[in-house]
């Protein structure tokens, strides 16, 4: 059983922290994770995560459902710094907490450190992130989930995937979609997602 409570409060790393330590590690030739992950990667993330947090705003239609909530709302996200999709992402849930003015408390956790937690929360059975877990007040009851990107991504991967499986050509297929749609895909999901927790 998941102590989704006790993840949030003692493990859960606003996203300045989570920033912070991705920058940190990698200085240290670290990425975060258990496993030794091509640096490149993170560093990478980290202009990606840069970029994402200088240019993208929230769509007026976003922008106006978080106006709009009523109660207030636990984000926990599991993500690592190596994960391309994460970062392409995880700058739109910190834009969402950051308009939300207190209704939504944001919190980062690392995938790799909290494996009983991912494991709850498996994508087609792999433990794919990031995954935004929405928690009511108290932490203790999960009322929605998202994860790990836009479904016509998804949708785009599975064909990719069967004309290569070179992840390199992948990679680069998968970021040159995410800078096409300048988050609008993620913030339409997301939007759907919020809508749907006071009704």
């Amino acid at each position: 059983m998941v102590n989704y409570s006790e993840i949030f409060s003692e493990q859960g790393m606003d996203y300045q922290t989570y920033r912070a330590l991705v920058d940190q590690l990698l200085l240290e030739g670290k990425a975060t994770g258990d496993v030794t992950y091509d640096l490149h990667y993170t560093k990478m993330n980290v202009q990606r995560m840069s970029r994402v947090d200088k240019t993208a705003s929230l769509t007026e239609e976003l922008t106006a459902t978080i106006d709009q909530l009523k109660t207030t709302y636990k984000f926990l996200v599991i993500t690592e710094g190596w994960c391309g999709d994460a970062a392409q992402i995880v700058p739109v849930f910190n834009k969402i907490a950051t308009a939300s003015l207190g209704k939504i408390d944001l919190k980062f956790v690392l995938r790799d450190k909290n494996l009983p937690l991912i494991d709850a929360h498996l994508t087609n059975g792999g433990r794919a992130i990031p995954v935004l877990i929405i928690l009511n007040e108290e932490a203790d009851q999960v009322l929605a989930t998202w994860a790990p990107r836009p479904q016509v991504l998804q949708e785009l991967l599975k064909e990719w995937r069967q004309e290569t499986t070179e992840m390199t050509i992948l990679a680069e297929k998968l970021h040159g979609w995410y800078a096409k749609d300048k988050t609008l895909s993620t913030q339409a999901e997301l939007n759907e997602v919020l809508k749907g927790l006071e009704n």
